[in-house]
């Protein structure tokens, strides 16, 4: 740096009431956001988006999200006091054309059974299904690439039948497609959920330059997640308890394993959380000494999917429910998976700019 240089900058410090030092780091940081998450932005869309477990990796990577939709009026309220941004309604009722262009479709969509006549590529076999309406938008805009996320069972579904319908129906538009069951245990999250997610490039380069994320260093067991002070309301009742215990019995004398599950806070991971967990709580019980074992609070349920305390905080202020809360999060995706998903899929996606961060 020159003397006139240096003495500019000097000035402007001086100014501006900041050191040398701090602003030249500020501005270093600034170019470098800059360089990351602006000429290598890009446009993406979430489908059946739930509360936004899918969005948040990729906008955290300098996505732009153009268009989400979700059907759940509790959903849409989570979503909006966390995004600022309120979902569209059905899909069903949007035609693909009234959507903007993107470069990403994002979507965990449900699976529902596949029509049993025939065997037929697109439409035919994929008409009255969810699937179908991911698939119409795929045809109709064409993006670079997209990621779909759903349950284990998808592959086996109807012996294989339907998860072939829909990697076919893929690559009949044009996508070059790659499948992974992942596990959120495997990506520091203390929860045993598999999950299969799907990846599609309409490039040959971008699909040769991805690969699905290989697990990361466990760092983190159950009671990482679990918070120091829980209401007593968490505690189950004696009757809840008894009717646990008395079911799983049940099952023993039958040689099967189910019934509720109970850990602690060494426990490595818990059981997958479900969308009925506000019922009974049954799947992952809290053990607690001298009394009866507890649910989870939201905000645990929220921290086992990998998502900032701040989703619940801002769902209860707008008055979404505990109930409606475990619903959602036993819906949602695990976020540790999709942020390392999203990382190689957007150095893929934008090979000649992506400066993405690692997870």
């Amino acid at each position: 740096m020159n003397d006139e240089t240096h003495t500019k900058l000097r000035v402007l410090c001086a100014e501006n009431n900041v050191s040398m030092q701090d602003f030249v780091v500020q501005n270093l940081q600034s170019a470098i956001e800059s360089n990351t998450t602006g000429s290598e932005s890009f446009r993406f869309i979430d489908l059946f988006a739930g509360i936004g477990g899918i969005r948040l990796p990729f906008q955290e990577l300098g996505g732009e999200c153009v268009f989400s939709s979700e059907i759940d009026k509790f959903a849409k309220l989570t979503y909006q006091s966390f995004y600022k941004d309120s979902p569209h309604g059905d899909i069903t009722k949007i035609a693909p054309v009234e959507i903007p262009k993107f470069d990403l479709l994002l979507a965990g969509f449900p699976c529902q059974p596949f029509s049993q006549a025939g065997h037929k590529k697109g439409f035919n076999d994929t008409r009255g299904t969810m699937f179908f309406y991911i698939e119409n938008i795929l045809r109709t805009h064409l993006p670079k690439a997209f990621l779909l996320e759903n349950v284990k069972g998808l592959r086996n579904h109807d012996k294989g039948r339907t998860f072939n319908i829909i990697v076919e129906t893929l690559e009949s538009i044009g996508y070059k497609v790659q499948t992974r069951i992942l596990a959120a245990r495997d990506f520091n999250l203390p929860q045993n959920r598999e999950r299969i997610y799907i990846v599609g490039f309409l490039s040959e380069e971008h699909a040769n330059r991805f690969a699905f994320p290989e697990p990361i260093p466990k760092t983190v067991k159950f009671g990482d997640i679990l918070e120091k002070r829980v209401d007593p309301k968490y505690t189950i009742s004696d009757k809840l308890w008894s009717g646990h215990q008395r079911r799983k019995e049940m099952h023993a004398t039958k040689g099967n394993g189910f019934g509720y599950g109970l850990f602690n806070a060494k426990s490595e991971y818990v059981n997958t959380i479900s969308a009925r967990y506000y019922k009974d709580g049954s799947e992952i019980l809290v053990e607690q000494k001298g009394k009866n074992p507890r649910k989870l609070t939201p905000t645990e349920a929220a921290r086992l999917q990998g998502f900032p305390d701040q989703i619940v905080v801002k769902a209860k202020e707008v008055g979404v429910s505990d109930a409606q809360l475990y619903k959602q999060f036993g819906n949602s995706v695990a976020v540790n998976v999709i942020r390392n998903i999203a990382c190689n899929l957007v150095r893929a996606m934008l090979p000649e700019t992506s400066r993405a961060p690692a997870p």
